[in-house]
């Protein structure tokens, strides 16, 4: 994804395009240019071609505006952010190769022996309480009596956002809204990603989360809800600890929360509690056969009445077979010769 800053020096438009981690400045361009011109400024810069574009929040009357359209039509402020998304063709050409099978070192940290000592660390616990103190958030919708939490990465895990599409639908994860249709039974849901907030929302928009009519999305957050904590082997790393959300809701903790992220590091701080999925690349190979969600939706329906979700070993959550609950045999009915006998 990229980022589009436009600024307006009199009769001419500059921009900074950022995109793939660095920032390009496009000079020479007026309100009377096209989307079509934009997009080949960008090209020039970036290298991605203007077909492989997806300027997402660019609008005109709540719709895409067609290339022919003058930037002067969009009335675009000062500042204004267009969020892009886009690949370049030689990245499309790998993608499109068969995948290799080779653990991805840099998310799968192997860790666990380390997990215990980082979890009690007080240094690690005071950060928390200040992001409990200070972070904000903003409550979408209201959080439900016995209930049970399900807190939810976005890239690679619900979208992959490295892959090129024509729509968001594309690079949606297969059955996401099947997934939490059935999730929100059961469960609140939180969305948590290590972006900020305005892409979470951009994102949640693109895929059709934020207005489904099926589920609702208690709260957003974002990366400056995270914490840095130091690890010997790979040194100062990005978490994500679930005890933000336990010290500003005292009806969640480690007992009735779960979280799924394709990196494993993210819930380094609450191990205990933490699914790493499967990560959701290469939407177009990969569309037709992902049935993560489908498999995780049972997951959820088979764990939800554990009292303490930390009794599971959710590495092997595939194995996890429901324990029989202990049925109550009905009370017998008297009959009307057992009355007539008594008497």
């Amino acid at each position: 994804m990229a980022g589009v800053y436009i600024s307006n020096m009199e009769n001419e438009m500059k921009l900074v395009v950022k995109w793939s981690g660095k920032e390009y400045e496009i000079c020479n361009l007026s309100e009377s240019d096209s989307v079509a011109t934009l997009k080949n400024a960008i090209h020039k810069e970036t290298g991605v071609r203007p077909e492989r574009q997806k300027l997402l929040n660019l609008k005109l009357k709540g719709k895409t505006p067609e290339d022919e359209c003058q930037l002067s039509a969009l009335k675009l402020k000062q500042g204004f952010k267009v969020m892009m998304m886009g690949s370049l063709e030689e990245d499309i050409a790998d993608a499109s190769a068969p995948p290799e099978d080779i653990p991805d070192v840099v998310n799968d940290l192997d860790i666990e022996d380390e997990e215990v000592a980082i979890e009690s660390r007080e240094v690690y616990l005071a950060k928390i309480e200040r992001r409990v103190r200070e972070y904000k958030i903003n409550m979408l919708n209201e959080l439900r009596p016995g209930k049970k939490l399900l807190v939810l990465d976005i890239d690679y895990t619900l979208f992959d956002h490295r892959s090129t599409a024509e729509t968001g639908y594309e690079l949606m994860r297969p059955y996401l809204h099947e997934f939490l249709t059935s999730a929100y039974q059961d469960y609140d849901i939180v969305i948590w990603s290590a972006t900020s907030m305005k892409w979470i929302e951009e994102k949640m928009k693109l895929l059709g989360v934020s207005t489904h009519s099926s589920y609702k999305v208690a709260f957003y957050l974002d990366s400056l809800a995270m914490i840095s904590i130091f690890t010997p082997k790979y040194g100062v790393v990005q978490v994500k600890p679930l005890g933000v959300i336990w010290g500003k809701f005292d009806q969640y903790s480690s007992r009735n929360t779960i979280m799924f992220d394709d990196i494993r590091r993210n819930f380094l701080m609450n191990p205990g509690n933490g699914l790493k999925i499967r990560p959701f690349k290469q939407a177009h190979l990969n569309r037709d056969k992902d049935r993560e969600l489908l498999r995780l939706a049972k997951y959820l329906k088979d764990i939800v009445h554990e009292e303490d979700f930390n009794s599971l070993d959710h590495k092997h959550w595939e194995k996890y077979r429901p324990r029989k609950r202990d049925k109550i045999a009905p009370k017998k009915e008297e009959t009307h010769e057992e009355n007539s006998s008594a008497s």
